[in-house]
């Protein structure tokens, strides 16, 4: 059975990636969502047609849901297809007006969750399979005021290009995905919408577009999306450019 694993799949860009992950690969047989919120899973079920949906109500803040996770694989031994990593959580704010335990929250769920869930399902991934990680254009530059968030976001960009190369002889495509700023639930929880005049002037990418463009890149064997133009030569001014200048313009 060819499946499909999407994390934070409830909402936003996951949802996204739910709608259309089912044509990947050939066609999946079953897509497994993950998210923490039930309702909103169940609600982005109904919408998906011509394939078997599993709903798997996991908080990846929690340690505990990765050993549940494993021990589904292990019941299971699904034959893995797709992976998409795109549960994420930023907040705005100074590193020190934040709380320890939003720092530690992004941390858990942008490294720690994204981690072990790729670590975890690699193994049952054959030639042609692909992975997702959702990394974001914050992970070019250091971003004031979003500090944690766009080091988080550097790591994933940084695991993607690796396990790239690990995985490349036995034919497992990695990408990793720079969306720019989309107007998803995500500015509403990160309390950024109406708070940085900076973010506000951003150009917004359409979720749906990214999704299709991520998976269509992702069966291509493509190593890296940033959605824009705008962004794509930001990327590259970061390349070029000192951190420490570019700062001075990625300061949200």
């Amino acid at each position: 059975m060819k499946i499909g694993i999407l994390t934070g799949a409830s909402s936003g860009l996951g949802a996204e990636f739910a709608y259309r992950a089912k044509d990947c690969a050939g066609g999946l047989d079953e897509l497994w969502l993950i998210a923490r919120r039930t309702e909103k899973l169940h609600a982005v079920e109904q919408k998906i047609s011509g394939c078997r949906v599993r709903c798997l109500s996991l908080d990846l803040a929690d340690p505990a849901s990765f050993e549940t996770y494993r021990l589904l694989l292990e019941v299971e031994r699904p034959d893995v297809r797709l992976l998409v990593d795109c549960a994420g959580l930023g907040f705005l704010g100074n590193f020190e007006d934040i709380s320890a335990q939003n720092n530690a929250a992004m941390c858990d769920v942008n490294i720690r969750a994204l981690t072990v869930l790729t670590a975890l399902t690699i193994p049952y991934m054959t030639r042609g399979s692909g992975i997702i990680l959702v990394s974001s254009i914050a992970s070019f530059a250091p971003t004031p005021r979003m500090t944690v968030y766009s080091s988080t976001k550097a790591y994933v960009s940084s695991l993607a290009k690796g396990l790239r190369a690990e995985l490349a002889p036995r034919g497992i495509h990695v990408l990793a995905v720079n969306p720019c700023p989309m107007n998803t639930e995500f500015l509403e929880i990160g309390k950024i919408t109406g708070n940085s005049r900076a973010f506000a002037r951003l150009p917004r990418c359409n979720p749906a577009q990214v999704a299709e463009g991520s998976l269509r890149r992702c069966e291509k064997g493509r190593g890296q999306y940033t959605p824009l133009l705008f962004f794509k030569f930001y990327r590259v001014l970061c390349k070029l450019l000192p951190h420490n200048f570019i700062m001075h313009f990625s300061k949200v």
